[in-house]
């Protein structure tokens, strides 16, 4: 159990992917480029078995943005999608309708 102090301390956005390619060397991982309504980042995130890059183009999805940036494979990522895991495969969690860049979720 975390207590909701701890929840809160999450920084929960929509980001909208306005670029995607696979990692070279890396079977699963894929390189998006998300607009957070002002502030751009650089996910990488282990997708690649599920999704294409071009499957990403466009869509919106949540990112946790304080999350501490890491190393993959050489490329910083710099927060984490946030996706639902069926038979340990991901599927990615979208809004049901669009909204701007870099709202919060709660």
């Amino acid at each position: 159990m975390v207590t909701f102090d701890d929840f809160t301390k999450l920084d929960i956005r929509i980001g909208t992917v306005t670029a995607a390619d696979k990692v070279e060397g890396a079977d699963k991982l894929i390189r998006l480029e998300l607009d957070l309504g002002g502030e751009s980042r650089q996910v990488v995130a282990g997708m690649a078995p599920a999704y294409t890059p071009e499957e990403f183009i466009g869509r919106q999805v949540p990112i946790l943005v304080n999350l501490e940036p890491r190393k993959l494979r050489g490329i910083e990522s710099q927060g984490m999608i946030l996706a639902a895991d069926v038979d340990g495969k991901p599927v990615m969690i979208i809004p049901d309708k669009e909204v701007p860049p870099g709202s919060k979720v709660r």
